[in-house]
């Protein structure tokens, strides 16, 4: 009897070791560090990619559109307060056309912050990536590029803070 009951243990241990992990994660969960983005910048030739973070910076990274009125306020509030994401650098990317995308740096001067990219996701990666369902999406990075946390819409600009903070 015991044998049969070691048999089936091992047997169970088993079919566990075998199975396949939850494939309906989103990727941003399976694999935690900073995506292997590559955004298309401003100039409308090169790329931005995760080697072009500056090191020991904690990342905010926005996915946005141009025509989000959240979006546009979420960029207002984080201009505000600029000064406070000094050992922030932001990566904003919009999956929508790139004269929108550049229209919206514009609009915000967004050119005039050193710890501001402005991208476009002309592979759409990010949407599917972090499984986005409401914009503006932000995902915040420590100084390792490790994953903080994730939000989906408007967050107050104290709580984007906090999320540096620890």
């Amino acid at each position: 009897m015991k044998k049969l009951l070691l048999s089936l243990l091992f047997l169970a241990m088993a079919f566990q070791s075998f199975s396949q992990k939850d494939s309906t994660q989103a990727p941003f969960i399976r694999f935690p560090g900073f995506p292997p983005i590559s955004l298309l910048l401003p100039d409308g030739v090169s790329y931005f990619t995760k080697k072009d973070l500056p090191e020991n910076k904690a990342v905010l990274l926005m996915l946005f559109s141009p025509s989000c009125s959240h979006c546009q306020q979420e960029t207002e509030q984080i201009i505000k307060h600029i000064a406070e994401f000094k050992n922030v650098h932001i990566v904003m990317a919009t999956p929508m056309p790139f004269d929108s995308m550049l229209v919206f740096r514009e609009k915000y001067k967004l050119a005039n912050y050193k710890n501001i990219t402005v991208t476009q996701d002309n592979k759409v990666m990010m949407p599917t990536y972090f499984m986005i369902g409401n914009l503006p999406f932000l995902a915040f990075y420590n100084r390792k590029k490790e994953l903080l946390d994730t939000f989906e819409g408007s967050l107050p600009i104290e709580k984007v803070l906090a999320k540096f903070k620890n």
